[in-house]
């Protein structure tokens, strides 16, 4: 396959109908009309074309995708979910690569064609899942684009080796650099925060950090990854993942680290969860901050819930928000797209001439109708190649 492909009758992010010309896996031309002799013509029918969807949040290395039916045994604490976690994992006889791959091939199936995953790392089982996603990404490179982060799963200062193999796992290729909880885990919060921006700071990497702790210590704690990331010169590169804290605290406590946020330009990434609070998006997003979504853990140790489906989580994220006019709607898919790449920093990101042609065609009316019925029917092209059709990944790596 080329990546030579003329695509006809298709109503970008719901515009007018126009037809794309592509060439070597990036959009050559948009236009009404326009020639394309000697390339394969796909019909669009009318349909609704999106970009690539963007995955900001997810732990493939964890998944449990493709295994027998599990009950779910973990709580009622996050150190019970680790614990539980670490526990099936040694029990599990499947390969990273099978388990992992199965479900990447469901998420790009679906429209996914560019991911942020999180990959564990521990003195157990050493660079193990590491080595296992590295090449994983190698397997599917001229599919999807893969950016991995560090995860200290099992904290950072309390498991000696750690950090040194987080280093190690940032030389074999990994972008990211993760954290966890530095004061609920860790109980250190500032020589977490150390650790991962000298990190960071060293090798050039982005940093990015899980935030489960509540209220005022998850807050505080935000206002610090602030200093860190004025101080290290990494605006634009830091993303805090999950901050319930936000949602748990008056406005007005959090009215000053907001702006900080924004100006910052530090990224605030949500599943929404239904069992705790979220950052309070609406708002955030008015004064700036960029607010993307993730999946989080699919179908492993921590949750049975989940299924790739970036639609369905800018849905879950509008349910939850009450974002129900058109204009939220369209702010939903914004989470799973332009907002994820912003905090992703994907370049030629979008559907304009010169970029790569990662593209997503829907069988809806509106965004709104896609975001609400997240429709089956898609055709998922990548650099040009269509991958993907109706839910089916073409031609299985596993």
């Amino acid at each position: 396959m080329s990546g030579d492909l003329a695509i006809r009758n298709v109503r970008i992010l719901g515009g007018p109908t126009v037809d794309l010309v592509i060439r070597g896996g990036r959009i050559a031309a948009i236009g009404v009309g326009l020639a394309a002799p000697g390339i394969p013509a796909l019909d669009g029918k009318g349909r609704l074309l999106l970009p690539g969807l963007v995955e900001s949040h997810t732990h493939l290395d964890k998944t449990l995708w493709g295994l027998p039916w599990r009950p779910n045994s973990a709580g009622p604490t996050l150190k019970d979910y680790i614990e539980n976690e670490r526990r099936i994992l040694r029990e599990v006889t499947v390969p990273i690569a099978r388990r992992a791959g199965g479900l990447l091939e469901a998420c790009i199936a679906r429209g996914t064609l560019h991911f942020r995953s999180h990959i564990d790392i521990d003195p157990e089982f050493g660079l193990a899942h590491v080595e296992a996603m590295l090449a994983l990404r190698e397997r599917y490179r001229d599919i999807a684009e893969m950016q991995f982060v560090v995860f200290p799963q099992t904290g950072l200062l309390i498991r000696p080796g750690t950090a040194a193999l987080m280093e190690e796992a940032i030389k074999l290729g990994v972008e990211t650099v993760g954290g966890l909880d530095p004061a609920g885990i860790d109980r250190d919060p500032i020589r977490h925060l150390e650790t991962v921006f000298g990190l960071a700071g060293k090798y050039g990497r982005g940093v990015d950090i899980h935030l489960h702790d509540r209220e005022e210590s998850g807050v505080w704690q935000i206002e610090r990854i602030a200093d860190f990331t004025a101080a290290t010169g990494l605006k634009g590169k830091v993303m805090v993942s999950h901050a319930y804290c936000l949602g748990q605290v008056p406005r007005a406590r959090i009215e000053a680290l907001a702006q900080r946020l924004a100006d910052l330009e530090i990224s605030l990434m949500t599943s929404a969860p239904a069992d705790t609070e979220i950052p309070p998006a609406t708002w955030l997003r008015e004064i700036g901050v960029n607010i993307c979504c993730g999946s989080d853990g699919i179908r492993d140790a921590w949750s049975p819930f989940g299924n790739g489906d970036m639609l369905e989580r800018a849905m879950l994220l509008a349910y939850r928000l009450d974002w129900s006019k058109d204009e939220m709607l369209a702010a939903a898919l914004a989470t799973v797209t332009d907002n994820g790449a912003r905090a992703l920093g994907l370049h030629d990101y979008g559907i304009a001439v010169g970029h790569e042609a990662n593209l997503v065609l829907v069988e809806a009316e509106t965004i709104g109708d896609a975001v609400v019925r997240r429709p089956a029917e898609r055709t998922v092209i990548a650099r040009g190649k269509v991958v993907a059709k109706d839910g089916k990944f073409i031609d299985s790596r596993l």
